[in-house]
């Protein structure tokens, strides 16, 4: 497994996090699927766990950091707003996204699926207009989580967001 990072600057109306990057985990595993993905993200102490797809518009949470695995198929994502990346996802991987962070499907295989989660006490919302102050600062304030998703206690968040 290969963890990437970068950190995303505003685009646009999308504030994206100030300090903390993006982590993209390559290829957890060969076989890894919506069920293990639940259960990973369950084991390491994330909640709020969903089946779904990604939402074909810019969009960013200010009240949670997400992390998205993706269980099936395939798909090419916007990460950071309209001027931000443009990443080829597949089943295996594993995108970890700190608040703020903004992200759209721009396409995707029919059997394309991600499991969703949440650090323990974080809610997403839905934001798809420019953050206010109050946001903002909500953003830049949430807690980093006590584990990784993917990785528990060493390697990822727990090296690349403290």
């Amino acid at each position: 497994m290969q963890i990437d990072h970068f950190i995303l600057s505003p685009s646009d109306w999308v504030p994206n996090h100030p300090t903390l990057p993006v982590l993209i985990y390559s290829q957890i595993r060969a076989d890894v699927d919506s069920s293990a993905f639940e259960d990973m993200f369950h084991d390491n102490g994330w909640t709020g766990i969903w089946r779904n797809g990604v939402f074909a518009y810019h969009h960013y949470h200010s009240g949670a950091h997400e992390v998205l695995g993706v269980g099936r198929g395939e798909a090419k994502l916007q990460i950071g707003g309209p001027d931000g990346k443009i990443l080829d996802v597949r089943q295996g991987d594993c995108l970890l996204l700190p608040a703020g962070t903004g992200h759209k499907r721009l396409e995707s295989s029919n059997d394309f699926q991600v499991v969703g989660a949440y650090p323990p006490g974080q809610e997403a919302d839905i934001q798809r207009n420019a953050p206010s102050e109050k946001m903002l600062a909500r953003i830049k304030s949430l807690p980093i989580p006590e584990t990784d998703p993917v990785l528990k206690t060493s390697g990822g968040l727990v090296e690349l967001w403290r």
